[in-house]
């Protein structure tokens, strides 16, 4: 589907399939649809450590996104 070599890509797909199913079911009919607008937000950061030399301890941060996804009708239609 799409051709990236990014983990993201997993991610983005499912949500695209989402976007097309509540669209679906809400009654839209795909033909008439475009994706308006694909906006990636920062989302909370897990914050953690792992163990350093001499006793120390280096922080980890594992990063989360908020993706949204905006369907529209095509104009003029």
């Amino acid at each position: 589907m799409l051709h990236l070599n990014k983990r993201a890509k997993e991610y983005l797909i499912k949500i695209l399939k989402s976007a097309i199913a509540n669209a679906k079911v809400k009654g839209f009919q795909l033909i008439n649809c475009i994706f308006s607008k694909i906006v990636c937000n920062p989302g909370p950061m897990w914050k953690r450590f792992k163990a350093a030399a001499f006793g120390r301890a280096a922080s980890i941060v594992k990063r989360t996104a908020h993706i949204k996804i905006e369907l529209d009708l095509k104009p003029g239609e």
